[in-house]
């Protein structure tokens, strides 16, 4: 077997709207978006699952919704670069630029 390569038949187009209308109910976007949080390879983020995988992540989300106690990460919010500058700054010169634009800034 090759590296990277499914171990067993691939999954049926059913199991993987399945999969993919559950993850979107857990606040997913898509495959990559849950890559992550879910832990799936980087196949399985491009939408290729063995039947075995499908199934078991299936199983998983479905006993999550169930109050099941196991625990899957939710998403991170993707920031844009802007939003990332943001948070690099100090709390006093974000402050002072508000100030300049106009805003009433107070301490929490």
């Amino acid at each position: 077997m090759a590296f990277g390569q499914p171990s067993g038949p691939p999954a049926t187009a059913r199991q993987v709207r399945e999969l993919l209308e559950l993850l979107n109910d857990a606040g997913h976007t898509d495959f990559r978006d849950a890559r992550g949080p879910m832990g799936f390879t980087q196949r399985q983020a491009a939408g290729r699952f063995t039947r075995d995988e499908a199934d078991s992540f299936i199983e998983r989300l479905q006993d999550r919704g169930d109050g099941s106690d196991e625990v899957v990460a939710e998403p991170v919010p993707r920031l844009s670069a802007a939003e990332r500058s943001l948070r690099r700054l100090p709390t006093r010169q974000l402050a002072a630029e508000l100030q300049r634009r106009g805003w009433a800034v107070m301490e929490p």
